[in-house]
């Protein structure tokens, strides 16, 4: 088969600082910019929140039902010059036909991806001991995950997505993908998404969370500033009271005279009511914040 040419590694020169997509209208009416190339980004929501139907208008293989899905000022449905720069992985990878091998599932996405890198691919098989020769029918459920996770990192595109293509592997498989993929991204920065649910396992990775709940987007962030917005106080009812007030109160809990909240703010402010108070404060990891958000609708 004969390869594409090879295209230089910055399809998008004419901005300094270029957002590869722009969803409007596209979550509850508000526009969402992407964060910009060179960035790993984080993509939650509940199951049913819609993740996987944004992925697939921001990579072209659904038209938006309502609003524009834009990459560089175009829209993306239907244009080739923008969707060869968008790689979307799913957990079936959405590859070749079963009864074909490995090795032409790689020949075949080499011959679609205008950034293929063989090396990577080889290093994936390597890591992953997948062999060239074997049918993709004969693979297990999590050697189909390594595979398709394969094809994204080895298609090198600048836009980069993942949703959940890994939730077939085990949790070894799944923590040496992590590593591949910081190692690949720190070796050519571009932008990744990675749609998950298993946030404490990744996020570490992130430097944005966009989180959408039922649609609509709740939020979107760089991780070291959600990372200080999260916090928990405890300490006799009145004094917590006290200490929340005006505050964000995402969610609260008593055991006799202790209530115990959750909170979403400044931790400066936060730190300083609750010394105030005398009360206990700790940070809330990505995922605490993350259930606490889209649980808000939940609480009665």
């Amino acid at each position: 088969m004969n390869r594409p040419r090879r295209i230089p590694h910055d399809p998008f020169p004419r901005y300094p600082e270029p957002h590869h997509a722009l969803w409007r209208r596209g979550c509850g009416g508000q526009a969402l910019a992407a964060p910009r190339r060179r960035r790993f980004c984080g993509l939650l929501g509940r199951n049913g929140s819609g993740k996987t139907t944004l992925l697939s208008a921001v990579a072209g293989l659904r038209r938006p039902d309502g609003g524009e899905v834009l990459v560089d000022g175009a829209p993306v449905f239907d244009n080739e010059a923008a969707t060869s720069q968008i790689c979307l992985i799913r957990e079936s990878g959405d590859m070749v036909d079963s009864t074909e091998t490995v090795g032409y599932a790689l020949e075949f996405a080499a011959d679609m991806r205008p950034y293929w890198s063989e090396a990577v691919a080889g290093n994936m098989l390597e890591k992953f001991r997948l062999d060239r020769k074997k049918r993709v029918s004969a693979l297990s459920r999590g050697q189909r995950s390594a595979l398709a996770s394969t094809l994204g990192l080895a298609a090198q595109a600048p836009l980069t997505i993942f949703d959940e293509a890994y939730l077939g592997m085990d949790a070894p498989t799944r923590y040496a993908f992590y590593d591949a993929l910081l190692a690949d991204y720190m070796d050519n920065p571009r932008l990744i998404v990675l749609s998950t649910h298993l946030i404490e396992e990744v996020a570490r990775l992130f430097s944005d969370i966009i989180i959408i709940d039922a649609g609509r987007l709740v939020l979107r962030e760089d991780a070291e500033t959600l990372q200080g917005r999260g916090a928990t106080l405890v300490g006799p009812r009145d004094a917590v009271d006290r200490a929340t007030a005006g505050l964000r109160v995402l969610s609260t809990r008593d055991l006799g005279p202790t209530r115990s909240v959750a909170v979403y703010g400044e931790l400066a402010d936060v730190g300083q009511r609750a010394r105030a108070e005398n009360l206990e404060m700790g940070t809330m990891p990505i995922q605490d914040i993350f259930v606490h958000l889209t649980s808000e609708g939940d609480q009665k």
